[in-house]
């Protein structure tokens, strides 16, 4: 079965979502920790989450991804901003385990002219502070298109990061459709030897979810522009043959396509009928 959902407000709690996303015909979701646009976050409450809990397991749900705020960014030169960050991740990591064994994903940010090397040393010092050895909560660095500063827009990045992470069982990969095609990952007309350069630079154990995206613009444009399934660049029957893969359909997936939930719900349904 296709583990598809996508992503939901979280402002009406957690079971809310959970029921919106069977509405949707979905059993995974996606939610932000805290406003995407700011730092504070919502107290979350230990009856809801377990409320979310309990429907997951009567429906078989796949495992959950939460997205961090997009305001963090672990590698900028700012000591402020990554004093932000850190603290944003430590609290949604404490609020995480109210929601065992899911996932938490955030993009790695951009090192604003200091160098890879430099970022990804912020990155890796970040993360080193942050996990615990206790901690069900899986981290996800993000792939990335690779538009300005960003880190994360080749595997060889992620690998560099994973690599220094002292607690790496901790961490894992999502790969962005939309992103790794702008970068220059061509799975259109090579997802075989985009997943073995992924193995061979990673390693497909470490690849946890998808966001799946289709992209407004041309391969190896290095733009961050999400499309409808089937109306970009990669389009439908690429999608098809991603969600179909053995290597891949087991995974959560993550619709984060410009809909509103019915737009989400046809695409959930197009894409699990088309399931090769």
């Amino acid at each position: 079965m296709l583990n598809i959902g996508c992503h939901l407000s979280s402002s009406k709690g957690f079971l809310a979502m959970g029921k919106q996303a069977l509405k949707l015909k979905a059993n995974t979701f996606q939610f932000f920790t805290r406003n995407p646009r700011g730092g504070k976050a919502k107290t979350w409450e230990p009856s809801d989450t377990a409320a979310l809990l309990a429907l997951m397991q009567e429906h078989g749900f796949a495992t959950l991804v939460a997205h961090a705020p997009y305001t963090l960014n672990p590698c900028s030169a700012d000591p402020s901003v990554r004093e932000f960050a850190k603290s944003v991740m430590a609290g949604d990591l404490a609020n995480m385990e109210l929601l065992p064994n899911q996932y938490y994903n955030f993009h790695p940010g951009s090192h604003v002219g200091q160098g890879v090397e430099t970022g990804i040393d912020w990155i890796v010092s970040l993360l080193n502070e942050t996990l615990r050895p206790d901690q069900t909560t899986l981290f996800l660095l993000e792939t990335m298109s690779g538009k300005g500063s960003e880190i994360g827009r080749s595997f060889e990045e992620l690998r560099a990061i994973l690599d220094r992470v002292q607690l790496r069982e901790k961490m894992g990969v999502c790969l962005d459709t939309c992103h790794v095609y702008s970068a220059g990952y061509d799975i259109v007309n090579d997802l075989d030897g985009v997943l073995e350069q992924f193995d061979h630079v990673i390693g497909l154990d470490f690849l946890k979810a998808i966001h799946l995206n289709d992209s407004m613009t041309p391969f190896a444009s290095n733009k961050d522009r999400h499309e409808k399934i089937g109306q970009g660049s990669i389009g439908f029957d690429a999608m098809v043959r991603f969600v179909s893969h053995p290597k891949l359909r087991d995974l959560p997936m993550i619709l984060e396509t410009p809909n509103e939930l019915p737009g989400y719900a046809q695409e959930i349904e197009r894409l699990r009928d088309a399931q090769i």
